[in-house]
C-alpha cells in the first residue's frame, strides 16, 4: 500500500513506521527539526513492543510528493485540521481512505464534509508515545491499538485490506460496523483524562486515588456519556465504567496526557477539541455539561501556547 501519515508526530511515526517495517511504502509529512532528523537519520522508535529504526526514510514537506495515496493516516493535532484536509486534497482519489486517529470528534465531521462518507474511516488509537527529540519517537503503553471503521457503514474491501495491512505489520486493530461508537467512547476517556491531568498537572495515579479528583474525573465522563444520548450515539450503558476501569487499571501511574505535555511545553493545546468542543456540544444539545466547561475555563487562557 502507498500510506501517507499526514502528521508524523508520535502516533503517526509508530504506526507508519510498523507499516514501513512491515514492507509498505509509507510517507511520512512532517516539518521543522522533525522533518530535518526524519532526512538525515531516519525514524527510531523505541517501544515496549519492539524497536524500529528506518532509515533511509521517505519524509515529505508536502503531501502531494507522495503521489495519490491508498491510505492517509490523518493524524494532525485536531486545531491543524482544515489546514491539513486542503493539503492531503491532491492525493485523495476515488480508490483513497483516509483514517483519522485524531482525539475528539471535530475532526471526523471536517473529514467527512471534505471527502464523504464513502472515503473516510472513523478511527481511535489507543497508545501512549512521544516524541522525545527531533527523529525520535518513544512508545511507552504496553498497549498500541487501532479501531475503526467506515462511516458510511457499508461493507468496504479497502477496509478490509487495511486491516490485513495493520495485522501483518504487528498492529492491534479492529473493524467496527459503527466506528462512531469507538470515536465517541474514546473522546469520553480521553476528555476527561486530558483534561484532568492538564487541570491538575499530575499524571494519571495521583488522580484516581484521591476520592475528590477521582469524582471529578468520572462526573467529566458522564457528562461526555450525557452528549452521546442526546447526540442518539448509541454507547454501551457501562461506558463511564469502562473508561474508569482503564484509567485505574490499565493506565500506568505516571501516564499523562498529550495535552498536559503541551501545556507543560507551552505548546498550543488541543483544547477546543476536547474540553471546549464539550462546552460547544453541551449548549448546542442543551445539555449541562459543569466540569468540562470548568476545565475548559481553567485552561483557555493557555491554548495558543506561550510566547
Amino acid at each position: 500500500m502507498n500510506v501517507v501519515v499526514m502528521g508524523a508526530g508520535a502516533v503517526g511515526a509508530t504506526f507508519g513506521a510498523r507499516l514501513a517495517e512491515a514492507g509498505h511504502r509509507v510517507s511520512f509529512v512532517a516539518r521543522g527539526d522533525h522533518l530535518h532528523a526524519l532526512r538525515r537519520d531516519g525514524l527510531r522508535l523505541r517501544s515496549t513492543l519492539g524497536d524500529v529504526h528506518l532509515h533511509p526514510v521517505t519524509a515529505l514537506a508536502e503531501p502531494g510528493e507522495a503521489g495519490e495515496a491508498d491510505l492517509v493516516l490523518f493524524t494532525v493535532k485536531a486545531q491543524d485540521s482544515e489546514e491539513a484536509v486542503r493539503r492531503i486534497a491532491p492525493i485523495v482519489g476515488p480508490a483513497t481512505r483516509v483514517l483519522t486517529l485524531q482525539n475528539g470528534i471535530d475532526g471526523v465531521e471536517t473529514l467527512r464534509r471534505a471527502f464523504g462518507d464513502e472515503r473516510v474511516f472513523g478511527g481511535v488509537a489507543y497508545i501512549e508515545a512521544v516524541i522525545v527529540s527531533p527523529g525520535e519517537v518513544v512508545h511507552k503503553s504496553p498497549f498500541a491499538r487501532i479501531v475503526f471503521g467506515p462511516l458510511s457503514g457499508a461493507a468496504d474491501p479497502r477496509a478490509d485490506a487495511t486491516l490485513e495491512a495493520f495485522e501483518e505489520a504487528g498492529v492491534e486493530a479492529s473493524l467496527e460496523a459503527d466506528p462512531m461508537v469507538a470515536v465517541w467512547r474514546k473522546w469520553l476517556l480521553i476528555c476527561a483524562f486530558s483534561g484532568m491531568t492538564a487541570l491538575t498537572r499530575k499524571p494519571i495515579g495521583p488522580i484516581v486515588e484521591r476520592a475528590e479528583t477521582r469524582r471529578l474525573l468520572r462526573a467529566a465522563m458522564q457528562e461526555i456519556a450525557d452528549l452521546a444520548a442526546a447526540r442518539g450515539v448509541a454507547l454501551p450503558e457501562d461506558a463511564v465504567d469502562a473508561a474508569m476501569e482503564l484509567a485505574t487499571h490499565s493506565f500506568e501511574p505516571t501516564m499523562t496526557s498529550s495535552l498536559a505535555q503541551d501545556l507543560a511545553a507551552g505548546k498550543p493545546l488541543e483544547l477546543e477539541a476536547l474540553n471546549g468542543a464539550a462546552s460547544r456540544w453541551g449548549r448546542d444539545l442543551g445539555v449541562p455539561t459543569p466540569v468540562n466547561d470548568f476545565i475548559y475555563a481553567a485552561l483557555v487562557l493557555h491554548a495558543a501556547g506561550e510566547a
